[in-house]
């Protein structure tokens, strides 16, 4: 079975016009000793002129108009706009909210808010004890996460406002 598509593979090059000229002075030889190698190559010669006369059929003009009424009756996919669920994207939003009014509260909390003389200012920085919050590397690493996830939220907001502003043009 191998040895046959073999032999139809070479021949197929052999008529294409694909096979090196070593190949084709070979195959020729052994087209003129070979009683199958000829009749298989009779064969391919045969299949390849029923190709060359066979006309392809060109659709009718309908054809097109009937394809996309039939189309038209389906229930075509809605565009992502209209499937994705606006509430996960609010809620992504309120946590990312959440979560930058918490760190506000917490670094406030942090103040000493109570004045023991005048030439105090009411909020001093230089007291708030950002040790005690950044010196985990696990809390680095879920800040540096959230940071960038916001910024990923950020950007696809403006996106999609682009998008629909160059619809609107």
């Amino acid at each position: 079975m191998n040895e046959q598509q073999n032999i139809e593979k070479q021949l197929w090059d052999y008529i294409d016009g694909f096979s090196s000229n070593e190949e084709r002075t070979s195959i020729e030889k052994l087209l003129q000793s070979n009683f199958e190698w000829k009749n298989k190559y009779h064969e391919l010669l045969e299949v390849q002129q029923l190709l060359k006369s066979s006309e392809l059929e060109v659709p009718s003009l309908r054809f097109t108009k009937n394809v996309m009424e039939e189309i038209a009756k389906l229930h075509i996919a809605p565009a992502t706009k209209n499937y994705i669920n606006k509430k996960i994207i609010w809620g992504i939003a309120a946590f990312f909210i959440t979560l930058i009014v918490g760190f506000l509260i917490y670094g406030f909390a942090q103040v000493d808010w109570n004045l023991q003389d005048n030439s105090k200012p009411i909020v001093d920085i230089s007291q708030v004890d950002l040790g005690k919050i950044f010196n985990n590397n696990f809390v680095n690493g879920f800040m540096m996460v959230n940071v960038l996830l916001g910024l990923f939220l950020i950007d696809r907001v403006l996106a999609n406002k682009r998008k629909k502003f160059h619809k609107n043009i």
